[in-house]
């Protein structure tokens, strides 16, 4: 009955209205679910947001920690290193101490025995087994050279056990002292 009172444009408009309401239940619904997807991406984003933050944050503290490791293990190294080195210096300064005072010995010793004693000769040696004093003599490095060369031979002993003792340092920190990154 109704339909009877309306004419075509009528019906159209009911139509077009019925579709229209239908459009906009279907773009509610859209709508509806486009938020909650935005939500969720939202949502993913802070996360993916705040493990960037955590993951940062453990790799600066790594690298603080690795440099606090490398600071002590530096130190120690150091330690080590002065300690071989003072030890290294004290050796040759007695060594050097003791050869001076056996030069300044065999210099006194050579001063007294040029004295009277030397004019007689040893019963029991034969002439050719006690060779003549030059001879021994030329044989025999001056006092001075002498000594400067046994000053130089214990430099260079000296030199050498610090060289090995120093290569003997472990350069890299102690084991389980390296950072762990999460």
């Amino acid at each position: 009955m109704i339909f009877r009172l309306l004419n075509w444009q009528g019906m159209a408009g009911i139509a077009a209205t019925v579709a229209l309401a239908l459009l906009l239940a279907i773009q509610k619904g859209e709508t509806s679910h486009w938020k909650k997807q935005s939500a969720t991406f939202e949502q993913l984003y802070r996360q993916d947001q705040t493990a960037f933050a955590v993951t940062v944050a453990n790799y600066r503290a790594a690298a603080a920690e690795a440099a606090a490791s490398d600071q002590a293990n530096f130190r120690r190294v150091a330690a080590e290193q002065a300690a071989i080195t003072e030890r290294t210096a004290n050796d040759f300064e007695a060594r050097l101490a003791d050869a001076r005072a056996d030069a300044q010995r065999l210099r006194i010793d050579a001063q007294a025995d040029s004295g009277a004693g030397r004019n007689t000769s040893m019963p029991g040696l034969s002439d050719a087994a006690r060779g003549s004093p030059q001879a021994a003599v030329q044989d025999r490095l001056p006092a001075s050279d002498a000594l400067t060369a046994s000053e130089q031979a214990i430099q260079l002993d000296e030199l050498i056990k610090w060289i090995h003792s120093q290569s003997k340092v472990d350069n890299n920190p102690p084991a389980g002292a390296s950072p762990s990154v999460d």
